[in-house]
C-alpha cells in the first residue's frame, strides 16, 4: 500500500486493471461542459490501456437522471466502474440546491449499497466560467480526474476481493 503526503495528489498505478470495463453516464444539460468531461475521461481511460470496446457512454437528460442511469448500468453487471458527469450551475432559485442534493445523495446511496464504484463527476458551480475552467480551461479537466478515480477504485475493489 502507498501512503500520501498531506496535500499531495495520490499516485495512480497505470495501466488500468486487466479487462476493466467502464460505463459512463453523461447529462445532456449543459452539454458543452459535460461532453468535455466525458471526452477527458474516455481519453484517459484509453491512455491507461482500457480498450475502446470496454468503455460505453450513455446519455440522460439532466443531473437528476444520473442516479437512475448509473443504477441501470450497475444492474446490468457489465461494468467494473460507473462514472457520472453532470454540470449544475447556480441560478436565482433554490433549484440548484435541490438538484445538487438529489444527485449527491443518489450517487452516495449507490456507492453504499452496490459493489461497483460510482464516480461522482458532477460539477456544482456558481457560474458558467467556473464550469469551463474545470472542463476545458485553466483548472484542467475534471473528467480526467474521474477516470483516474475509477481506475483507482477498481484496483481497490479487486484488492479486497
Amino acid at each position: 500500500m502507498s501512503t500520501s503526503i498531506a496535500g499531495a495528489a495520490p499516485q495512480l498505478s497505470v495501466p488500468a486493471p486487466k479487462d476493466m470495463r467502464v460505463g459512463i453516464v453523461t447529462a445532456q444539460w449543459n452539454s458543452h461542459i459535460t461532453h468535455a468531461l466525458e471526452k477527458g475521461a474516455v481519453d484517459t481511460l484509453l491512455a491507461a490501456g482500457i480498450r475502446e470496446e470496454d468503455i460505453d457512454c450513455y446519455a440522460v437528460p439532466g443531473a437528476i437522471e444520473l442516479t437512475f442511469g448509473a443504477s441501470q448500468l450497475i444492474e446490468s453487471s457489465q461494468y467494473d466502474a460507473v462514472i457520472v458527469f453532470g454540470c449544475v450551475i447556480r441560478g436565482d432559485t433554490p433549484h440548484f440546491d435541490y438538484v445538487c442534493q438529489s444527485v449527491t445523495q443518489g450517487v452516495t446511496s449507490l456507492n453504499a449499497d452496490c459493489d461497483i464504484p460510482v464516480i461522482f463527476g458532477v460539477l456544482t458551480v456558481n457560474n458558467e466560467q467556473q464550469a469551463l475552467d474545470r472542463s476545458v480551461g485553466t483548472l484542467g479537466n475534471k473528467g480526467v480526474e474521474a477516470a483516474e478515480a475509477a481506475i483507482a477504485m477498481v484496483r481497490f475493489a479487486r484488492s479486497v476481493k
